[in-house]
């Protein structure tokens, strides 16, 4: 038996480092992120394998890729078998890490590294290499480690809810939304991204000539997403409170911006299919790359900016029409003191309007540069007033975008307040304050301190009411204040009884509420055991 001790020590020490997602201090999340994004690239060499071009340059530095790809998801399902005791979904059997062995789970983490060793071990002719290296796509079946839990928990969040109510739940965070719908977000981030790299890179034409039916796939993939993503929106726009006071939801929804942002995602696709080979579709891929305006709906920073220019509106236009009449002045001066010395240069105030704004902002290209004594000395004047009047908004920018962090942090301090008033401080609670947390950027040691200095006023305040006022604390949420209330009763009652005389406060209060009151027994009860 003690020599099983360590043993067992050594898993559960294992699992709840490396796997067990609860334990804030392990590394489980870090390592299902960096799983997933391994999977993520493997599939990308496999995929760049079957590229003769690629395949002939980059063969062997593939081959190393998929070597460490192969070492590392070994050492997981080794691990993951070794500490499958201490799971929660194996711990109850009798042979645990054999029962791991024929879950789900473990045959797609087997599946993803067999082609390798099988290869490896075993004399395999041509036709069967070839398919053992395309069966090694099974891998990204390893994300249903982390899909089912969610797919499930969806599920029991939304049994109530109606199909339309379920599409919006896994469209838009709500309290069904559960981590299905971060899964999502996360994939249409994903591709926006894969579809902006590729809109880049194919216009080098060495690389468009080699990638050319590898882009035309990611194309119609990313289009085919983003076109059922904005049916879906649009189909589910009754369900968003921002469009339900509007008669036709689904129209006004298709109005908004973020609605045609995600229709502009999928215009150059449909439009390169219908007038194809009529003009030049040039402008139409670059037009796609509007699609990175779609990254706007999932940045918090972006949400944030936004409230800030709308706040602000006033100050920043009160600066940009300083700076429009600070450029057309500067422009008509540098007309009147440079056209008769260059006339082929300052040729009308519209030209030197060019010049204006280039000196103002600091940036002065040279094209355009006055020749004259006075139009050099205005030209110095006017660019060192530039560096004020740029600096005035980008000043009230910075200034209203850390007041408004500060308003959400202390936004969020009146939540979890409230929170601890209310004495429901549970898992979901504590979930719904860390996704609000990151939405909001706060690290894990300011949500803490958040916590800390919300839990502190929120006990200061409870204990001033509960000895300066009438307040009534719920004995079942907080037993401790309630006793610190009854003390302080207690107390002012003994300072009563002997700063009054006895007889007279029980006469006093006998004829206000009568002898026979709850009142006056209490009185009673309580003045006796003072007195005792």
């Amino acid at each position: 038996m003690l020599i099983f001790t360590p043993f067992k020590n050594i898993c559960t020490l294992l699992y709840s480092w490396l796997f067990d997602t609860n334990n804030e201090a392990g590394l489980a999340k870090l390592i299902e992120k960096s799983v997933a994004w391994l999977i993520v690239a493997s599939v990308f060499s496999i995929a760049l394998e079957h590229i003769p071009e690629v395949q002939a340059l980059y063969r062997g530095e593939l081959h190393i890729f998929d070597i460490i790809a192969i070492i590392i998801f070994t050492i997981e399902y080794l691990l993951r078998w070794f500490t499958a005791s201490n799971n929660p979904d194996y711990a109850g059997y009798r042979f645990p890490r054999l029962k791991y062995l024929v879950g789900i789970y473990a045959l797609v983490d087997f599946i993803a590294i067999a082609p390798f060793y099988i290869a490896l071990f075993m004399t395999v002719d041509v036709e069967l290499l070839r398919a053992l290296r395309l069966f090694r796509l099974m891998r990204m079946f390893k994300f249903s480690r982390l899909l089912v839990p969610a797919i499930i928990e969806f599920i029991d969040l939304n049994k109530k809810n109606t199909f339309r109510r379920k599409i919006y739940s896994l469209l838009e965070p709500t309290e069904q939304s559960g981590k299905l719908q971060v899964y999502f977000d996360n994939f249409i981030v994903f591709w926006v991204a894969v579809s902006i790299i590729c809109v880049l890179i194919e216009s080098v034409e060495s690389i468009h000539q080699i990638f050319y039916l590898l882009f035309q796939w990611v194309d119609v993939v990313t289009f085919t997403i983003f076109t059922i993503e904005y049916a879906a929106r649009l189909y589910v726009a009754p369900e968003n409170p921002e469009f339900k006071q509007y008669k036709w939801t689904r129209l006004a929804y298709a109005k908004s911006y973020q609605a045609l942002i995600d229709l502009l995602t999928i215009l150059p696709f449909i439009l390169e299919a219908i007038i194809v080979y009529q003009v030049d579709l040039r402008f139409l891929r670059v037009f796609r790359l509007m699609r990175l305006l779609k990254l706007t709906r999932y940045s918090s920073a972006t949400q944030t900016l936004t409230g800030v220019l709308k706040r602000e509106r006033p100050i920043i236009f009160s600066a940009m029409f300083v700076l429009f009449l600070l450029i057309l002045l500067t422009a008509s001066l540098g007309y009147l003191l440079e056209h008769d010395a260059q006339p082929d240069v300052f040729t009308n105030i519209p030209e030197a309007i060019y010049w204006s704004m280039t000196t103002l902002s600091s940036i002065g290209y040279g094209d355009m540069t006055p020749i004259t004594p006075l139009g050099r000395f205005m030209t110095s004047i006017v660019a060192l007033i530039g560096v004020g009047i740029f600096a005035i908004p980008a000043g009230v920018l910075a200034s209203a975008f850390t007041d408004q962090l500060q308003q959400d942090r202390e936004a969020l301090k009146r939540k979890i307040g409230k929170v601890f008033a209310s004495g429901e401080l549970d898992q979901d609670h504590l979930l719904e304050i860390k996704q609000e947390a990151e939405r909001l950027h706060i690290s894990a040691t300011s949500q803490q301190r958040i916590m800390e200095e919300a839990e502190r006023e929120f006990k200061e305040s409870l204990a001033g009411k509960a000895q300066f006022s009438g307040l009534i604390i719920n004995v079942l949420d907080h037993p401790e204040y309630a006793a610190q209330q009854f003390q302080t009763l207690i107390d002012q009652l003994s300072f009563l009884v002997s700063a009054s005389e006895m007889k007279n406060l029980h006469t006093d209060l006998s004829s206000q509420f009568g002898d026979e009151s709850d009142e006056i027994k209490i009185f009673n009860l309580l003045t006796s055991k003072i007195s005792t």
